[in-house]
């Protein structure tokens, strides 16, 4: 057991580079934007909490950040919950429900039960307009001439002006503002404050910085993790990039398609690949959709390999 009087003096941890944007808002989208309001902790206190034993300042950098590597590498999260952030967003509704999926925040929304809706709504330019991807059922894929994007946008803002103006009448009538909100668009900005661990806050980048999530969300991701997260505890953003964010996972089955490449047995891969199904074919001749052909390919072209069922 430690004695007492072996205790080091604490000192409020706090951090130079967070604290020149603290309150600062990041614009995001036409209208959104993000603010740093408040924050506890920083790299040595995820490395003070992974030892235990240490007081703070009794190790170098250089071994802090192996020790942070070596923690995110294994995915040993608990020490990152030592660390808390505390976001001020404002954001467009239909974005709100992905964000609001993760429930491992503390949360307090914009009550438009008791003040009136936000009157801002997100609006697209004629060039933005997204298809649909094909392969991908809840993502997009491409952009749509920005002729059809003209009279896209156009109806875009005839729409909100009459939803807003709908909206305003029924207060003006004294209709109880929890009922005349019902009708707005999910284009509508909300804000809330956001409090959430480092731990949690590593999982909510890994999956809305991922290039299939929504464009809208990952631009917000993208900002609490360059401009923030990299500003509050750069050893874990370099390792979180290196081992979460950027990393590829194999499957025992893409291992051994890995290998069969390796050797430069086309035959065999291709026969390996013929037996598990992915190379079927539809009456023109295309390949048929395979979903774990698709991520296997995906994984192949972010290494640079070639993928030779395609040639």
């Amino acid at each position: 057991m430690q004695n007492q009087s072996t205790f080091e003096n604490l000192n409020p941890v706090r951090v130079d580079a967070l604290d020149e944007i603290l309150g600062k808002p990041f614009k995001i989208l036409d209208d959104g934007f993000i603010r740093v309001i408040d924050y506890m902790g920083d790299d040595s206190a995820i490395v003070q909490a992974a030892r235990v034993s240490y007081g703070k300042g009794t190790k170098k950098v250089r071994e802090d950040r192996t020790l942070i590597r070596y923690l995110l590498r294994h995915r040993h999260t608990s020490p990152f919950e030592m660390c808390e952030l505390k976001l001020h967003i404002r954001i467009p509704m239909d974005c709100w429900r992905q964000w609001i999926r993760h429930r491992t925040a503390s949360v307090n929304e914009y009550s438009t039960r008791y003040s009136m809706a936000i009157d801002a709504a997100q609006t697209t330019t004629p060039d933005e307009w997204r298809l649909q991807a094909e392969t991908n059922r809840q993502g997009s894929e491409g952009l749509m001439d920005s002729t059809q994007g003209n009279t896209l946008s156009k109806e875009e803002l005839e729409l909100q002006s009459f939803a807003r103006s709908i909206y305003t009448k029924r207060i003006e009538l004294g209709v109880a503002r929890e009922q005349a909100r019902k009708d707005l668009p999910l284009s509508t900005y909300t804000e809330a404050y956001w409090k959430i661990d480092l731990h949690n806050l590593l999982h909510f980048l890994e999956l809305r910085m991922e290039r299939h999530a929504q464009l809208e969300i990952r631009k917000y991701a993208s900002v609490i993790g360059q401009e923030i997260v990299k500003r509050w505890c750069p050893l874990t953003w370099e390792a979180f990039q290196d081992y979460w964010l950027n990393a590829v996972s194999f499957s025992p089955m893409e291992q051994q398609l890995l290998q069969l490449l390796s050797s430069e047995d086309l035959q065999k891969t291709l026969d390996k690949v013929k037996e598990l199904g992915w190379l079927k074919t539809n009456e023109d001749g295309s390949l048929k959709l395979h979903f774990e052909r698709l991520e296997f390919e995906q994984k192949l072209e972010h290494m640079g390999l070639q993928i030779p069922w395609q040639d």
